[in-house]
C-alpha cells in the first residue's frame, strides 16, 4: 500500500497541474453527442444524463467533503470522482446494503471481486479513496502505454480502463475505449455538471 501511495505522490508532483487536477481540466473536455441505440434508449442522450446528474447531486452532497479530501490527496478532480460514483451506483441509489444486484461489486464506486481487500464501508472515505486510487492507476497505466496521446485521450482511456477493471475484463494495449465510448462520455458529462455545481 505504501509504495503505491508514494508512487502516486511522486506522479502528482511531476505531472503537469491544470486547475486542481494532475490529469487535466474536465470542464474543457469536448464530449461528442451520446448516441442512443434501442438498448440504451432509456438512459442515453445529453438531456437524460443531465437529469440523472441533477437527481444524483442531492445524494452526492452527503459525500462532498470526503470526495474533496480524497481528490486533494490524489491530485484528481473531485468532479471526476463524483462522475464515477454517479455512473456506477447513482450515488448509492442502485445499491442494496452496498452491493449491486448480483452482489459482485461493492460500494459507491462499485469495486469488483478482483479487489483483494475492500477497505471501509460501502459509502466511506476509505472506499472512495480505494476506488479513486484504482482510477489514478488506470489513468497512469494508459499514460505509460500511450505517452504520445493527448491528455484528454489518456484521461478517457483511464476512465475506460477503470470500468474494465471493475468488471474484471482484460485491458489490451489498444485504446481501451475502442469498443465503447459511452461509459467515458457519460462519466465526463456528469463530472462537468458536478463541477459547475461546486465539486
Amino acid at each position: 500500500m505504501i509504495p503505491t501511495l508514494l508512487l502516486l505522490g511522486l506522479m502528482a508532483l511531476i505531472a503537469p497541474t491544470m486547475c486542481s487536477s494532475c490529469y487535466g481540466d474536465i470542464s474543457t473536455l469536448q464530449v461528442p453527442t451520446i448516441s442512443c441505440t434501442p438498448v440504451r434508449a432509456p438512459d442515453c442522450g445529453y438531456t437524460i444524463v443531465r437529469r440523472i446528474a441533477e437527481a444524483d447531486i442531492v445524494r452526492l452532497r452527503k459525500y462532498e467533503i470526503p470526495i474533496k479530501r480524497v481528490a486533494r490527496r490524489l491530485c484528481l478532480d473531485p468532479a471526476l470522482i463524483a462522475g464515477i460514483i454517479s455512473q456506477e451506483s447513482r450515488a448509492g441509489l442502485l445499491l442494496d446494503n452496498g452491493w449491486d444486484q448480483g452482489r459482485h461489486r461493492y460500494g459507491l464506486m462499485q469495486l469488483g471481486g478482483q479487489q483483494q481487500h475492500l477497505y471501509g464501508l460501502w459509502d466511506s472515505e476509505e472506499h472512495i479513496n480505494q476506488g479513486s486510487t484504482v482510477l489514478v492507476l488506470a489513468i497512469n497505466d494508459v499514460r505509460a502505454r500511450h505517452p504520445t496521446w493527448t491528455w484528454d485521450r489518456q484521461l478517457r482511456g483511464g476512465i475506460c480502463t477503470y470500468r474494465a477493471r471493475m468488471g474484471n475484463l482484460q485491458v489490451y494495449d489498444e485504446d481501451p475505449c475502442d469498443r465503447d465510448n459511452y461509459y467515458a462520455d457519460s462519466v465526463i458529462r456528469r463530472a462537468q455538471y458536478f463541477k459547475r455545481h461546486g465539486f
